[in-house]
């Protein structure tokens, strides 16, 4: 695809208890310019039972749709909820919360955009952009999560759980996605790297959130993402 076919790009928000923090987000998202494309917002809520489902019954705009999940199944669940319903031709991943700036939304589609790239992932850990100071183990787990990742697909990246992936929506008919949770990241990197699509990375800012400020990562999801690399990486 000429980067002059590329019409509209589909922004996919997976919430989960995010009342604080989701209409912040959503306004960020829609302020958000990309090369002058057009955009959907879809909004995927995955069970929330914090006030969230309230605050989207009262959002009515043109461009954002709005499906629930009447119980909590995962991230990746919600991701295939929106992702089903993207009539773009780029899409972005964009989390619920404010550790990720939609500001840079132009630097992630760049390389697409360009016809260099068939997916871009935001990386926190190269450029010169802002990263909150926060958990030592949970840098070092990302580490040999990413390292295990690239041994299995033999790609360089440096941040594969980012949040941020932007991709020609064309990657979706290649690939099968099974993960409900946050082994999605892992899943689709390796289904990916196997169909040859090119991989690109450029640098985020990230602020970072702690766990009273509602972060949900646990050390747990490091070894679901060690198995996730095992199961799609060396036994499927």
């Amino acid at each position: 695809m000429l980067k002059n076919d590329f019409q509209k790009v589909s922004i996919i928000i997976p919430v989960y208890n995010e009342k604080d923090t989701f209409l912040t987000i959503l306004k960020k998202a829609q302020d958000s310019q990309i090369n002058g494309l057009s955009q959907e917002i879809i909004i995927v809520d995955d069970g929330s039972t914090d006030g969230t489902k309230d605050i989207l019954a009262n959002i009515s705009q043109n461009g954002i749709k709005i499906f629930y999940h009447q119980k909590n199944f995962g991230k990746g669940e919600a991701l295939q909820t929106g992702f089903s319903q993207a009539s773009g031709d780029i899409i972005i991943i964009q989390d619920a919360d404010l550790e990720y700036d939609p500001a840079e939304y132009q630097d992630l589609v760049k390389p697409i955009l360009e016809g260099n790239a068939d997916i871009v992932y935001g990386s926190r850990f190269v450029g010169d952009k802002p990263h909150r100071v926060l958990y030592f183990w949970h840098y070092l787990g990302n580490k040999i999560v990413v390292l295990f990742s690239n041994i299995v697909t033999n790609l360089n990246l440096t941040d594969v759980e980012t949040c941020y992936k932007a991709f020609r929506k064309e990657v979706l008919d290649k690939i099968k996605l099974k993960e409900k949770g946050f082994g999605f990241e892992n899943e689709f990197t390796i289904k990916a790297a196997r169909q040859k699509f090119r991989f690109y990375e450029v640098g985020i800012s990230y602020t970072g959130r702690t766990y009273q400020e509602g972060k949900k990562i646990k050390l747990r999801d490091a070894f679901l993402a060690m198995w996730c690399i095992l199961r799609y990486g060396i036994f499927g």
